[in-house]
């Protein structure tokens, strides 16, 4: 099984990652589940992190667009730099994961609540097999996180013309 570890930008610096152990399809399906349920009994309304159930961190949001040249997945990440994220493509499974840490710890009186998030989080995305996993790009603008997923030239729609029969 390879792991190829995919460089996350920001002010066009690469970050290097270390490469991520093999995610069970189990596993992975039940997360899923999980969200979805979680999802109908929150009325569909999402924070950018929610916690996941069973591994312990926070699901980041995300969206995932598709056109004639690639699938495009844009992930929110708050206060994440991409020194603290990586994204893992091993086999046909794409995983975002990282930490957000505290910036600095507070031991005052009188402080009685704290409602910003902080520790892992971990999302991960089935890859089709028309993308081209050698030219997956991903970067940090603003919180979110981008990773363009090219599609391999020839999986390209090809609109073909109908003609009249003579």
């Amino acid at each position: 099984m390879a792991t190829t570890p995919i460089p996350v930008q920001q002010g066009g610096q690469a970050m290097s990652s270390m490469p991520a152990p093999a995610t069970d399809p189990f596993q992975y399906f039940r997360n899923e589940m999980e969200r979805m349920f979680d999802r109908f009994s929150r009325g569909f309304t999402l924070p950018a992190f929610r916690m996941g159930s069973s591994i312990g961190a926070s699901v980041p949001v995300a969206d995932v667009t598709e056109d004639d040249k690639s699938f495009k997945i844009a992930v929110e990440l708050p206060g994440i730099s991409e020194k603290d994220v990586e994204v893992m493509l091993s086999d046909d499974l794409l995983t975002i994961r990282g930490e957000k840490k505290q910036a600095e710890e507070r031991k005052e009186e009188g402080y009685y609540l704290a409602e910003r998030s902080y520790g892992m989080f971990e999302r991960s995305f089935v890859v089709p097999p028309s993308v081209d996993s050698s030219k997956i790009s991903a970067n940090v603008t603003n919180g979110v996180l981008s990773v363009v997923l090219p599609k391999i030239p020839e999986a390209a729609p090809k609109k073909i013309e109908v003609k009249a029969a003579a």
